[in-house]
């Protein structure tokens, strides 16, 4: 970590970070009654589902919006067939009153049509008549279950001219986050960063989900923390629900730090909004 940090309070930090956080929501018919759990106004980031499409994103974001919430859709660059495609869907959202959109790659094996990366959409993008304020791409800080390091060094490079800031990976350990804060401003990149962290679940699903999207060394976090029987009490002492107080108190002290510009917080709360945001209201309360 970087040795002139610039440090607040952690109680300070958990405020800032706490305070108005990014909820990412998947669009599924649970969607609607997910965001009545939120704040009025929150700000929303929309998936794109591997079952439901793009359409379904589009949708959502544009429900979402008539409800009051500040939307930033997914366009999952795998997603989209071509560049008539990528306008009839820039047009919905700016119609809408998007702003402010995230380019990933997406997990769907074979691409609905001419885009394979994040990149190509990002060039197709840049060349529409639509444009977005705000521009999010995708930050590994535990690596990619199939990309090399450098490849993924590349590929932010790359990215990043087209980009106004990056969303990280889910992980668990804030050291790991902010180590690799540290390598990529040593590359040179210096677009703020919303770290994403998971949100209230159950062990056993967050664990699930973990593993499926290729963060093992952060289910190595969870359980080298005291050692397994340190896991197993953390556990049963939870009730099996994970909560993120520790990873957000390891952020805190570097929340408004200028030279790691964490721009928020991006929880990936896997539609468990109620819960989530009972806890994210208890734990605010306790640090003011």
């Amino acid at each position: 970590m970087s040795q002139q940090a610039q440090t607040i309070p952690t109680n300070d930090g958990v405020v800032e970070l706490l305070s108005e956080p990014r909820f990412e929501l998947m669009p599924f018919d649970s969607m609607g009654e997910q965001l009545g759990h939120l704040p009025d106004g929150a700000e929303v980031a929309i998936t794109t589902s591997p079952t439901l499409g793009i359409d379904a994103t589009v949708e959502w974001t544009e429900e979402a919006i008539e409800r009051g919430y500040e939307v930033v859709p997914h366009i999952a660059a795998r997603y989209v067939r071509d560049s008539d495609h990528l306008a009839e869907i820039a047009e919905r959202l700016i119609d809408a009153g998007v702003t402010d959109v995230f380019i990933p790659g997406g997990d769907r094996e074979e691409p609905a049509g001419e885009f394979t990366s994040a990149y190509d959409l990002l060039v197709a993008l840049e060349e529409l008549e639509y444009e977005f304020e705000e521009v999010g791409i995708t930050g590994y800080p535990e690596s990619h279950a199939f990309l090399s390091d450098e490849t993924l060094a590349e590929s932010m490079e790359r990215k990043a001219p087209y980009a106004t800031y990056i969303v990280t990976q889910l992980c668990y350990d804030p050291d790991t986050i902010l180590e690799w804060i540290d390598e990529i401003r040593q590359r040179g990149v210096e677009l703020p960063v919303e770290v994403g962290i998971p949100g209230v679940m159950k062990y056993q699903r967050l664990l699930k989900i973990s593993r499926k999207v290729g963060v093992g060394d952060s289910i190595r976090f969870l359980q080298k923390t005291s050692g397994i029987v340190g896991f197993i009490k953390e556990f049963v002492g939870s009730r099996g629900t994970y909560t993120p107080e520790d990873l957000i108190e390891g952020l805190a002290p570097y929340a408004t730090d200028p030279e790691y510009d964490i721009r928020g917080l991006h929880v990936y709360a896997f539609n468990q909004a109620s819960d989530l945001e009972g806890w994210r209201r208890t734990t605010l309360s306790s640090a003011r």
